[in-house]
Formats: C-alpha cells, sequence, structure tokens
C-alpha cells in the first residue's frame, strides 16, 4: 500500500467520522422535540416517500424547475456509482476495478458523463436563475445573507466538481491513448472525449498530473460536499426521504386536538367522565420544562415538526404561492421553517457548551417569529399543498398561535370580536340567532 492510498483511507476515515458526529447532532437535535406518533399506514407512507421524494411527484408544477431538478437529482444518484469506483480505486491503488464489466462498463461511463453535462448546465441555469434573471423568490428579504451565499456555493461546487469529472476522463483518455502505464483501456467518453483535444499538447507526465489532480479534487471535493451538507440546506438530499415517509396524512384543513384540553371539555359535558390526570414533567437535556398549551420554544414542537425544519429546502415556492404574501403581509411560511431550524441550532449549540439546556432568555416565538407574522397567515395550507418534500408550515404557526391564545390570552382585536360573537350569537356576525336567515328573505 502506497503513501497516497494511506493519505486517502485517511481522508476518507476522517470525513466518515465528521459525517457521522454531525448526523449525530442533528438527530440530537430533532430529538428535543416532543413525541408524536407516525407509525400508522405504513403502505401509504411507503408509497408517498415513493412518488414525492423518490418519484419528485410534487416538482412538475414548475417544468423548467422540474426539468433542471431531475438532471441534478439522477446525477446524484447515478454518479455515485463512479463515486464507488473511485473510493475502490483509492484504497486499494487500482485503476477502473469495474472496467471488467467490459461494454457494460463502457455504457454506465458514457451514461455519467452525458449526466455530469446535463448536471453543470442545470446548475448553471439555476445560478442564472437566481443571479442575472433573480426570480422573486430567490431574492426576497428571508434569503439576504448566509442562505442565498449557501444556495450560489452549493451549485457553484456542482459545477466544480462536474468539470473537475470530466477533465479528469479526458488526461484518462489521452493517457489509455499514449498506452501509459496503470491506465487500462476501459470506458468510452463521449463528452470528455471533446474536451481532450485541449490537452493533447501536454506531456505524459502532465497529463498523469491533471487526471491524478482531478481525481483528488473529484473525491476530496465530495467528501468536503458530505460534511457541508447538515450545515446547509441541501441536507434535504437524505432527509427528503424520512420527511415525506412521516408526512401528515391527514386532511390538510384537519386541525389536531390537544388531548389534554379535549379530556377537559369532555369532562365538563360528562360529570362522567373523569378530568385527565396532570402530564408528567418532561425532562429534556438536564433541565425540566414546563408544560405548555401550545408552543413557544422548538422544545414544545414535535420531533416531526423539527425535522421538517432541518429538511426546508428554502425553495421559495411555500412563500410564492402564500396569499398573505402576495398581499403585502409579514408571513413568508419559508421563513417560519428557517427560523425554527435556526432557532434549533442555536438551541443545540448552547446544550454541546453547557453539557445541559438552560433558559437563554430567547424563544421561537418573539425572538425569532413575530405575532404580526403569525395572525397574518390564513390557514389555507397553499404552502404545504406546494411543498415539494411535504413540510407543513401551517402547523408550527398554529401551535404557536395556540400559545398565543391559551397562555397569554393575545388575540388579535377583530378575532376577539368574532370569537365573542360566536359565544354570544352561534356566528361571527353581530347579529341575533334569529336574525341569521333574514338576508334570505325576498320583497
Amino acid at each position: 500500500m502506497g503513501i497516497g492510498n494511506i493519505v486517502f483511507l485517511l481522508l476518507l476515515g476522517a470525513a466518515a467520522w465528521w459525517f457521522a458526529r454531525n448526523v449525530g447532532r442533528v438527530k440530537r437535535n430533532i430529538g428535543l422535540g416532543r413525541d408524536e406518533d407516525r407509525s400508522d399506514r405504513s403502505a401509504e407512507r411507503w408509497a408517498t416517500m415513493a412518488r414525492v421524494a423518490l418519484g419528485q411527484g410534487k416538482m412538475g408544477t414548475r417544468p423548467v424547475a422540474a426539468v433542471l431538478h431531475f438532471f441534478v437529482y439522477v446525477g446524484f444518484v447515478i454518479i455515485n456509482i463512479e463515486v464507488l469506483e473511485i473510493l475502490i480505486d483509492g484504497i486499494f491503488g487500482t485503476h477502473r476495478v469495474f472496467s471488467f464489466l467490459g461494454g457494460l462498463y463502457n455504457v454506465l461511463i458514457g451514461s455519467f458523463e452525458w449526466l455530469a453535462l446535463a448536471v453543470l448546465v442545470s446548475c448553471l441555469v439555476f445560478l442564472v436563475r437566481r443571479n442575472l434573471i433573480k426570480l422573486k423568490r430567490f431574492v426576497m428579504k428571508d434569503l439576504d445573507g448566509w442562505p442565498r451565499t449557501d444556495a450560489n456555493l452549493i451549485l457553484v461546487t456542482e459545477v466544480l466538481l462536474m468539470g473537475a469529472f470530466l477533465t479528469m476522463n479526458a488526461a484518462d483518455l489521452l493517457l489509455q491513448q499514449r498506452g501509459a502505464e496503470h491506465y487500462t483501456q476501459a470506458g468510452t467518453f463521449p463528452v470528455s472525449g471533446m474536451l481532450a483535444p485541449l490537452l493533447a499538447g501536454i506531456s505524459d507526465g502532465g497529463l498523469v498530473a491533471v487526471e491524478r489532480g482531478m481525481w483528488w479534487f473529484h473525491i476530496i471535493g465530495i467528501l468536503a460536499f458530505l460534511n457541508y451538507l447538515p450545515y446547509s440546506k441541501h441536507f434535504h438530499i437524505l432527509l427528503a426521504f424520512p420527511n415525506t415517509y412521516f408526512s401528515n396524512l391527514r386532511p390538510k384543513t384537519e386541525l389536531k386536538n390537544m388531548e389534554r384540553v379535549m379530556g377537559e371539555v369532555k369532562s365538563m359535558m360528562d360529570p362522567s367522565v373523569p378530568p385527565p390526570a396532570p402530564n408528567p414533567p418532561r425532562v429534556l437535556a438536564g433541565a425540566e420544562l414546563p408544560e405548555r398549551f401550545g408552543a413557544k420554544d422548538v422544545t414544545d414542537l414535535t420531533w416531526k415538526q423539527l425535522l421538517d425544519a432541518y429538511t426546508c429546502t428554502e425553495c421559495g415556492r411555500c412563500t410564492s404561492e402564500c396569499p398573505a404574501n402576495r398581499t403585502g403581509k409579514l408571513l413568508s411560511p419559508r421563513k417560519i421553517m428557517m427560523d425554527t431550524r435556526d432557532r434549533l441550532e442555536e438551541v443545540g449549540r448552547s446544550i454541546d457548551a453547557k453539557g445541559k439546556w438552560e433558559d437563554d432568555g430567547k424563544a421561537l416565538l418573539g425572538s425569532y417569529i413575530t405575532e404580526e407574522e403569525l395572525w397574518a397567515c390564513t390557514t389555507c395550507n397553499a404552502c404545504a399543498e406546494v411543498c415539494p418534500v411535504n413540510i407543513d408550515p401551517v402547523g408550527i404557526i398554529m401551535d404557536l398561535r395556540r400559545y398565543l391564545v391559551m397562555e397569554e390570552s393575545k388575540v388579535p382585536p377583530a378575532l376577539a370580536s368574532m370569537i365573542t360573537n360566536v359565544e354570544n350569537n352561534g356566528a361571527p356576525w353581530q347579529m341575533a340567532q334569529s336574525d341569521r336567515l333574514k338576508w334570505a328573505e325576498t320583497e
């Protein structure tokens, strides 16, 4: 085993360890949420995951983005076969270890090249859409700063990785044609073959340096990309699958009753029904959390809502479809998910630093999300309907609203008036029940 193989193994081991550590951190953060049972209707859940995550079933509403994303998605999945070969070659010092597949190998390499070109072009188009055409959902205020940089950084990285892959193959092709030692005659190169003439004037030693340099750049870039994912919105590449599996299968407009409140109401309506027993105190990260009606902070949300936050792609489809946002109100469903993730990361960092959770004087409600945003929501569920990975911003909004109403008695004046009318008149309008049908009377 040469020094190169040893260096490769060390890099691979370090990357795998760091990735596992980051995944463990994210898993721990998601586990800070309240329990929720999403184990029912497993067949329907598998079907939903296959249709939405694997089959990209909700991308087609925007055809241009759907086609471009399809190339990037398929390229990411299939080119991983080529990455497997690179890993084996890096560990054992071989070169194109799968070349024994013969004609099939030629088909695979040719397919990888066309996919790499498609990914490269798609990413360039995505960069143009974001930075030159400046589609509205990509230039909104909630993407200012790091989120916009993150999106561009990933796209540039993918362009560089695909460029390195094709350049590596172009140098490899020339070395094969020159009969260079160690370069097995294998593969067809329909795309890099067009790049090869640009490298034809380089000596054999120079070509080896180019091929090896691009090989190292490509694999190190992939390992770096892998470890960047948990810090990026692109973690949805992995989380889209569990998130769609655990989708909300109930009707989107159906609100989930709070069991404690429902039990109290049943007890009041039927004296034979005993009132519910108090819930035991919830201990989390070394701290006892107060029982709340609704949610004030991320630890009051469910683990699925926190998984939603980590899965958010920041594509902005939810915000672009939101009627409140389109009429100029402050609400952005995308911002709700981003704020939830940012607050969860902040809580996680505090636990890591102190070894337990200590109240830092902040909360998701107030420090990140304002009351004005919450009450702008019409609960139409357009955001949940259009989300390509089945995220439910409305669920978070409703839990934060519940806290405002049930814990702090904060209700907008118009809503307070409607609630009073419902209580007194059985309808949201300020009229007696006996007058409710007068509008239908004819002269």
